[in-house]
């Protein structure tokens, strides 16, 4: 059964006490590193950290999301490592890192997975522009504008259309799970063991006033279900819009005109995880002579070439694995859009399965089972 209790917040510091939770489960013998989101000069990065003092520049709470850490935990799990290690992640980031302990590119085995309620994040490029204007308390003031159901949350710059249209804003698969709606995080932060896991970290944390956990509170499952509901707003209205930008090959090819192959959204997606990609190979290595025919059949072509065939081929690979993070956007040099359309699709897809990527490690991926009545309306019936 889970735990739960608070962590008292003292002199309204909150990110003060997440780091001092933090350096008490770090200064246990069997936790060798935490993995964090940390500051490095103007960015804020994922860093593996062994030396409890180093905690004191770990911000969990910056609006800041550079790239999906599920890659990085990948990194450390795929073998094992022999150690034990925690990791503090964003929701949409247990989804991904799900999603590679099913497709085998990641495992749990080692970790320890401190989820914490998501508020958002800019953009990489609004976030470089707000701590390049010399904002001190970025962290701070995000966090009271999102709770305080403000929008735009700061400097007239929203958050990330992924994140305004995320709806899983409290995590899921965690071990460990630090709650921030529905109580004044000046003063207390929700602290709940979901797994035998958490229940045993927090046993040796000698955490006191631990309670069996029942349900949320009503002012915490109503704020939760109040932003969710404006999330769905926007999802839905940006669905419509990217079904209008892409619904025929012209429309598509327009999308993505600006595309110039960089790869860069493959490299940023936390689920894309071949070792070769197919569009790295000779298969797209085409001799010169072949542009001077295409151009001649249709009087030009566009260069780089298969950027459309590309993005599609990309849709079809992992469409049912994407979580929504919104990395293949923050990562496009051209700011194309490319998140709208894969998760409107992946939506989709999605749904036809009745799967929902990072939802269950149990439920096996669609399309690596057969399931002998799975859409007879398609295959017929013999």
């Amino acid at each position: 059964m889970a735990k739960t209790t608070f962590i008292d917040v003292e002199n309204k510091n909150t990110q003060l006490a997440i780091q001092n939770f933090l350096q008490s489960i770090l200064e246990l013998d069997h936790i060798e590193a935490i993995l964090a989101p940390q500051k490095i000069g103007k960015s804020v990065m994922p860093v593996l950290i062994t030396d409890p003092e180093l905690i004191e520049t770990v911000d969990p709470l910056a609006p800041a999301f550079p790239l999906n850490a599920a890659k990085i935990v990948s990194k450390l799990t795929y073998k094992p490592m022999g150690k034990k290690i925690a990791v503090v992640l964003r929701p949409c980031e247990i989804r991904a890192l799900v999603e590679l302990v099913k497709l085998k590119q990641a495992s749990i085995d080692d970790i320890l997975i401190i989820g914490i309620d998501c508020f958002g994040a800019y953009t990489n490029k609004d976030y470089s522009l707000l701590k390049a204007s010399g904002m001190t308390d970025l962290t701070e003031k995000f966090c009271e504008n999102v709770l305080a159901e403000k929008e735009p949350p700061l400097e007239n710059m929203n958050i990330s259309n992924a994140c305004r249209a995320c709806e899983q804003i409290v995590p899921e698969n965690a071990d460990i799970m630090l709650g921030l709606y529905g109580v004044d995080i000046k003063k207390q932060i929700i602290l709940r063991s979901l797994t035998e896991k958490g229940d045993t970290l927090l046993k040796d944390l000698s955490i006191p006033d631990l309670k069996e956990f029942s349900e949320d509170t009503s002012e915490r499952k109503n704020l939760i279900s109040k932003i969710i509901s404006k999330k769905t707003e926007f999802k839905d209205k940006m669905f419509s819009q990217a079904k209008q930008a892409v619904n025929s090959l012209d429309k598509l090819a327009d999308y993505f005109s600006g595309c110039i192959n960089c790869y860069n959204c493959r490299v940023a997606c936390p689920v894309c995880y071949c070792k070769e990609c197919v569009f790295n190979t000779d298969v797209f290595n085409h001799d010169p002579y072949q542009y001077i025919q295409w151009a001649k059949r249709k009087g030009s072509i566009k260069l780089p070439s298969d950027t459309s065939f590309y993005h599609i081929t990309r849709l079809a690979h992992m469409s049912l694995a994407c979580v929504g993070c919104g990395q293949c956007s923050n990562a496009c040099p051209n700011d194309i859009p490319v998140m709208e359309i894969f998760k409107y699709v992946s939506d989709q897809t999605q749904s036809s399965f009745e799967y929902e990527a990072g939802k269950d490690i149990n439920q096996v991926p669609p399309l690596s089972v057969f399931k002998e009545e799975e859409y007879l309306d398609v295959v017929g019936i013999n």
